[in-house]
């Protein structure tokens, strides 16, 4: 899957991210892409899905304000893009950490719930751009200027029954649907909580109690990746971008309405309300 080389023509990418960002605006599923624009390789689908944001910038004004990450496997290059529109940061106005619930982010949902995966995001503070010198994880860990809990929103462009592999997923932005960016906390022990007890509880009901362990064991390890990853592809990063590098607890399912409450264990809870959001 992961080939160099990239069997879909630039008329084909086009295609495909035509109609993943179509889908993206909308909230609309479907099946997997036809054949002749369905990418197979890990390139391809990192053609398209920068092929994505290009078509979101031209139609929406859209912007890539960040990224989801993750460490590489044998075939797999775990990194999709974030978007302004759907990046929520939270008003910490008691400036104590607990953030005062929001009237009601507007999400895509189904049968009145939505995925959401814990996880903590650092925010850069100076540009990492690209350069012909490979980077140390001591300069990417100086450029980070805050780390904050998060939330990532999960949503599937793709029907539940579509016969999708990775390369369609990584196309299509790793089912990202957004990121609620809860308050700051301490640097130092966000790079060094590689478990954390997880809670969730929906108008004080508990939902979910669970001993989440970080998936690259040091949660800032794929944000090392990433920038060496985008450098030698003569990208980079930028200051302000947030970077979030996995779930503590899965992708649990909550309810849109009630109130909930998000224990990132000896890190701080976070309270935080959702809304549905129409599918065109």
């Amino acid at each position: 899957m992961n080939a160099p080389d990239h069997p879909l023509s630039p008329e084909a990418i086009q295609t495909a991210a035509q109609a993943l960002a179509t889908r993206r605006l909308t909230g609309r599923v479907g099946g997997a892409l036809p054949d002749p624009c369905r990418p197979t390789t890990l390139s391809d689908a990192l053609a398209v899905q920068e092929a994505v944001s290009a078509e979101l910038a031209q139609r929406a004004g859209e912007r890539v304000v960040g990224w989801k990450c993750g460490l590489p496997g044998a075939d797999t290059w775990v990194l999709a893009p974030l978007y302004a529109s759907t990046l929520y940061r939270a008003d910490d106005s008691a400036g104590d950490g607990t953030d005062p619930p929001p009237a009601g982010w507007p999400v895509w949902t189904q049968q009145g719930q939505v995925k959401v995966e814990p996880e903590l995001a650092f925010v850069l503070g100076r540009d990492l751009p690209p350069r012909a010198q490979p980077y140390e994880a001591e300069e990417v860990l100086a450029a980070i200027a805050s780390a904050h809990l998060a939330l990532e929103l999960i949503d599937n462009r793709y029907d539940e029954q579509a016969p999708v592999h990775f390369a369609d997923r990584l196309a299509d932005g790793l089912v990202n649907q957004g990121l609620w960016l809860g308050p700051a906390i301490d640097l130092a022990s966000a790079c060094a909580a590689q478990a954390l007890d997880i809670t969730v509880a929906a108008d004080a009901q508990a939902l979910l109690a669970q001993h989440g362990a970080h998936p690259a064991g040091e949660p800032a390890r794929p944000l090392y990746w990433l920038a060496e990853f985008l450098r030698g592809r003569g990208q980079g990063l930028r200051a302000g971008q947030v970077v979030i590098t996995g779930t503590y607890a899965g992708a649990p399912w909550v309810p849109v309405g009630p109130t909930l409450q998000v224990c990132f264990g000896h890190l701080g809870t976070v309270t935080l309300r959702f809304q549905t959001r129409p599918r065109g």
